[in-house]
């Protein structure tokens, strides 16, 4: 049994919220980007753990562009990196300088290499301390791209209910699938093998509805019927419309970028306090200036409650060091959502 505190005149308070998220497939046009960005950074951090990479890739209808600033003793095959992603039958710009001497002087004495807030968020809400609505769009996500590895998107909207500020169970309003070269109805066999597999805290709400294909049955996908561009998607990288975001992407950046690695960071304490507090919901906020190695502002929210981080080394180096951030890695996390569990 499920168990919830009363408010303090002992009263029971039933509060119902609905939310909704998104997921794109990894061949989706953006994601397509971000993979190609990461792996390139996975290939000089394989070379060189010490490389200063910032890549951006933007594509579409036949053509593909490489550009950034990389400082790295290695000399790595951009282009095949790509192909891998791609095929051959793109052309490919690539546009590579050195990090810029003004921003490097700040990042060789361990400063932070840009400004910039991180937000980082836990909830009890699941086993990965993600937001409900965030986890059945990907998981529906994953469960149809296993089985047709196509451009495509799942968003999923739901009734949260919580007493006395304590999750208790979701109710799925909504679910909108779009997928190329799958028809609306396997989508739909698909979809109802997935909702057999749901935790017992989910159903269907008596309203429930449904969209697939809304537009219809559609063919043409990835780069064919759009561009992509790294760090489209940073919604859908974090935790979903729920929870704010600094702004700053994550792919293409070596974790030397606090818009990455702090990011990270402030994930994994709010997971600590999380379940240090036995709290329901954890969010928290880090912020440098370019060049600076210490936070100008690291707070934690609990349950809504203001408090100063303290017992982590918030500097970008302590950070790397914390994470084991200067491994290859980042290809694959670029799939799925930065943030996971």
């Amino acid at each position: 049994m499920k168990q919830f505190l009363s408010s303090s005149d002992g009263s029971i308070q039933t509060k119902i919220v609905t939310r909704t998220a998104e997921f794109v497939s990894p061949k989706h046009p953006d994601k397509i980007c971000d993979q190609i960005s990461d792996a390139i950074l996975d290939a000089y951090l394989a070379k060189d753990s010490r490389a200063r990479v910032a890549v951006d890739v933007m594509g579409g209808h036949g053509k593909l562009y490489i550009m950034g600033e990389v400082t790295s003793t290695a000399n790595i095959d951009i282009e095949q990196i790509a192909y891998k992603y791609v095929g051959d039958e793109m052309t490919i710009g690539i546009n590579i300088v050195k990090q810029s001497a003004e921003i490097a002087r700040g990042v060789d004495i361990g400063g932070a290499g840009d400004q910039g807030i991180m937000v980082g968020y836990a909830c009890a809400e699941n086993e990965e301390y993600l937001p409900q609505e965030y986890v059945l769009a990907r998981d529906l996500c994953k469960y149809i791209y296993d089985k047709h590895q196509f451009d495509g998107k799942t968003q999923v909207t739901v009734e949260l209910t919580y007493i006395n500020g304590r999750y208790i169970s979701t109710k799925i309003k909504h679910i909108v699938i779009s997928w190329q070269n799958v028809p609306a109805e396997e989508l739909k066999n698909i979809l109802n093998k997935w909702l057999t597999q749901l935790d017992k805290d989910v159903e269907l709400a008596d309203d429930y509805s449904l969209s697939i294909n809304p537009a219809g049955d559609w063919a043409i996908g990835g780069f064919d019927a759009d561009s992509g561009l790294t760090g489209r998607k940073i919604v859908v990288d974090n935790y979903g419309p729920r929870v704010p975001v600094g702004g700053g992407a994550f792919s293409g950046k070596d974790p030397s970028k606090v818009d990455r690695s702090a990011a990270y960071m402030a994930r994994k304490i709010a997971v600590d306090y999380l379940e240090k507090h036995h709290a329901s919901e954890v969010t928290v906020n880090i912020s440098y200036a370019i060049g600076r190695a210490e936070p100008v502002d690291a707070t934690a929210y609990i349950d809504g409650h203001r408090c100063s981080i303290v017992g982590y080394d918030l500097s970008p180096q302590g950070i790397i060091q914390e994470l084991g951030l200067l491994q290859p890695q980042y290809a694959e996390r670029a799939k799925w959502g930065q943030q996971r569990g």
